[in-house]
């Protein structure tokens, strides 16, 4: 619900302020007093373009802010998807710059346009003569059908299934589409997969070759850099091992003395112990190491063998090697139990079909049975706005295939009058007709749907007085269930909202200027005495605006 509204540098409003509350609330006004400029405003802060031509004095920034209640309409996913702070009321702000930029601001949060334009679905409804045209589309006809059925959850059921069911075709699709494509490559591939088992590789065996040959191929440096290691630990006279021996000695000779110097002798023995213990290992090592023409080779063609398959499959390692072999192994399988795969998948696609089928029964079944009592309610509602004979006959059928709202044809058939046949709406409702069926159909949507504010734009135009009073009651019985404003010009309507605002505009140094301001009893009389008899405002114009108004 729209709460209030603020408007500052916009078209020809230097600054406006002004709240709303629920219920029918009017908004009146002479033509060109900028009753359109208000809607523009609205437009611009829901996520319209805007350019320089909005703004009144073009050195200054216009802003635009608009205040909703937004806590019946289940928002609070929405916000937490555009993180964005949930706030029961919910400020939406519109700047324009001098520059030509524009921003746009969702409880002071940075949004893009669409967020906006996101919103504007959820929280208002701009109706006007000339935006009847969705009464003639399919999903809009359902939408209707739907709000009485109460089909809201199913349909949300049914979505998610389809979703899945749709999912499960592509996956078997795929599924074909790989599985022939795998068949065409079947015998390359198995070539491939079995030269990679032959390899017989594992993992960290590159590695491993590769250090073993960096050994191999630097042996004349290893013999001797561990033959000069060995040689200066076992030098007779200034050998380490020697060295150690005659410190052991000398140390053992006082360690008696002191714990200080037995300290030392036992540090000096263990040194002698590790250093015996390392030349032993460094004499093996050396035993051990010997040049192997034959033994390189072999390795070297090892290593040669797993670059040159490494090569071929585009890889630089075992481990990728592996995952291709993992990868034509499943293409393989895939050939040999087509069939089983096949199989498994199409009762995958069953059991979710007959989900959906299930689900689309439900949702038909819910249709069915309440088109009569939507066929009644409209037809009683057009009947109270001056139209007795329009007859709406809604067809439904069940169809084969899965559409986004059920597995319904509807045909939606429309006559004005009596001995005429139906037709589809568009072709045989006039423009006036169209108004008063969609201010039918929101009636009924309103006591069964949580719908945003909705504005009527002078929908009244052409109507007769005796219409409009029955349309002023449609609105009225509306506001009970929403909030509904409407701009009009006839005083039937005028006079029946709970609230009533004027738009005005009043020269001010020079410059003009359009205002909005909520009317008092007193004003309120004068207002719609001047719609029904112009300015110069007659006794007899008086008392029936009080007339009308019931005061």
């Amino acid at each position: 619900m729209l709460t209030a509204l603020s408007i500052s540098n916009y078209a020809l409003i230097q600054s406006l302020q002004v709240d709303f509350t629920d219920g029918l609330s009017i908004i009146t006004g002479e033509t060109g007093a900028g009753k359109s400029i208000l809607l523009g405003a609205l437009g611009l802060v829901m996520g319209n373009r805007a350019d320089l031509s909005n703004l009144k004095r073009t050195d200054k920034k216009c802003i635009i802010e608009a205040t909703f209640s937004v806590e019946n309409y289940a928002l609070r996913d929405f916000f937490e998807d555009q993180d964005l702070d949930y706030e029961e009321e919910t400020i939406l702000r519109r700047e324009i710059l001098p520059s030509g930029k524009s921003r746009a601001f969702v409880n002071d949060t940075p949004v893009k346009l669409q967020v906006l334009n996101a919103l504007k679905a959820q929280l208002m409804d701009v109706h006007s003569q000339n935006t009847t045209a969705q009464l003639s589309e399919t999903n809009y006809q359902f939408k209707i059908i739907d709000a009485l059925a109460n089909n809201h959850t199913l349909l949300e059921e049914y979505s998610v299934v389809l979703l899945r069911y749709k999912k499960k075709q592509k996956e078997l699709e795929d599924l074909q589409k790989d599985q022939k494509r795998s068949q065409q490559e079947y015998a390359y591939n198995t070539h491939l997969y079995n030269e990679l088992s032959e390899a017989s590789f594992r993992e960290g065996e590159q590695e491993e070759l590769e250090k073993t040959l960096e050994k191999l191929n630097n042996i004349e440096v290893i013999k001797i850099a561990l033959a000069e290691s060995i040689a200066l630990a076992n030098e007779e006279q200034v050998g380490i091992q020697s060295s150690l021996i005659s410190l052991c000695a000398a140390l053992q000779k006082i360690a008696s003395y002191s714990s200080e110097y037995e300290a030392f002798f036992r540090r000096i023995e263990s040194l002698k112990i590790e250093l015996d213990d390392v030349v032993y290992e460094l004499e093996k090592a050396n035993e051990d190491v010997d040049f192997n023409p034959s033994e390189i080779e072999s390795f070297n063609d090892r290593l040669q063998y797993l670059y040159d398959l490494q090569k071929k499959h585009g890889v630089t390692s075992i481990a990728e090697l592996s995952k291709i072999q993992r990868v034509l192994e499943d293409k393989i399988n895939q050939v040999d139990n087509a069939s089983e795969m096949l199989a498994k998948k199409g009762q995958e696609i069953l059991h979710v079909r007959e989900k959906l089928d299930d689900l689309a029964n439900q949702i038909h079944q819910n249709r069915k049975r309440v088109i009569p009592e939507l066929t009644n309610q409209l037809q009683a509602v057009l009947s109270e706005l001056g139209m007795e004979n329009a007859r709406f006959q809604i067809g439904l059928e069940k169809i084969k295939s899965f559409t986004n709202n059920g597995s319904d044809q509807l045909s939606f058939l429309f006559s004005a009058n009596k001995g005429v046949g139906f037709d589809a709406l568009k072709k045989v409702a006039s423009g006036g007709e169209m108004s008063r069926i969609m201010l039918g159909v929101k009636l009924i949507l309103s006591k069964y749907l949580k719908l945003p504010t909705i504005i009527f734009d002078e929908i009244d135009t052409g109507v007769s007085g005796e219409i409009s009073n029955k349309i002023a009651e449609v609105m009225n019985e509306m506001g009970n269930f929403m909030q509904v404003i409407t701009i009009t010009h006839l005083p039937q309507i005028a006079a029946k909202g709970s609230h009533h605002y004027k738009v005005y505009k009043k020269d001010v140094a020079g410059a003009t200027n359009t205002y909005l301001k909520k009317l008092s009893s007193e004003e309120r009389i004068a207002e719609v005495a001047e719609i029904l008899g112009g300015k110069q405002m007659s006794s007899s114009a008086m008392e029936h605006a009080k007339e009308l108004l019931k005061l």
